[in-house]
């Protein structure tokens, strides 16, 4: 099975598109791109029941972030502060990511 290369990246802000959380505006936390998903802050929460362990020695219910697919997502601009398609082109010999609606690059080079 291939690795699917993700349009998101670990710390973006991006929008849900589709599904219970459609509409909402969170961090990535997390992306699994062996399954094409992205764990976001504050949304697709669900509940754990976990038994009392060292770490958490009451037990009970926690609530956390699930993946959702990575498809179901859009990336914020962080220039326009709008939700934008994105584009790759080189700058400086480097490949970095650019936003389509104001061409603003978005990956910030170090």
């Amino acid at each position: 099975m291939a690795i699917a290369k993700l349009h998101v990246k670990k710390g973006d802000t991006v929008l849900v598109l589709s599904g219970k959380d459609k509409g909402k505006q969170g961090k990535v936390i997390q992306a699994l791109p062996k399954k094409a998903k992205v764990v976001v802050e504050g949304v697709n929460t669900v509940k754990r029941h976990t038994k009392p362990n060292q770490m958490n020695p009451q037990g009970g219910i926690i609530t956390k972030e699930a993946p959702l697919n990575a498809s179901k997502v859009m990336l914020v601009c962080p220039a326009c502060n709008k939700a934008a398609r994105t584009g790759k082109k080189e700058v400086n010999g480097k490949f970095v990511r650019f936003c389509k609606k104001c061409n603003e690059v978005i990956d910030q080079t170090k």
